[in-house]
């Protein structure tokens, strides 16, 4: 898996603070909506993304590791990737997430809409 297959996908859930302007998850939440993506927000907007009513394709982790960390353990909902933004990413959730099987990938949402955004 590579982000180009990442962005071919539909149903992103951004984790992070998706209200604070300054913030890279509202950065990443807005573009991924302008490229008509469907997204959910969780974090500020949401408590956890068993609050999203659909499966989910992606979650793009924008947030603290350890806060991350905790919100994948705690997921019930059926997802396929992770996404995990720089700065988002520590030993533990990487070690977590490869004992458990998770696929995901380390890099930039930004940067894959920027290349491999899917057309509308």
């Amino acid at each position: 898996m590579n982000l180009k297959e990442i962005m071919q996908e539909n149903v992103f859930a951004v984790v992070g603070d998706t209200l604070n302007k300054d913030k890279y998850a509202y950065k990443i939440k807005n573009e991924l909506m302008e490229h008509g993506y469907k997204v959910y927000c969780v974090g500020k907007e949401l408590a956890s993304l068993n609050d999203i009513s659909e499966d989910i394709d992606v979650i793009d982790l924008c947030i603290h590791p350890s806060k991350g960390l905790n919100l994948i353990k705690e997921c019930t909902k059926p997802y396929k990737y992770i996404l995990i933004q720089p700065g988002a990413e520590s030993p533990a959730l990487l070690e977590y997430l490869e004992k458990s099987h998770i696929a995901f990938f380390e890099g930039c949402a930004l940067v894959g809409l920027r290349v491999y955004a899917k057309k509308n």
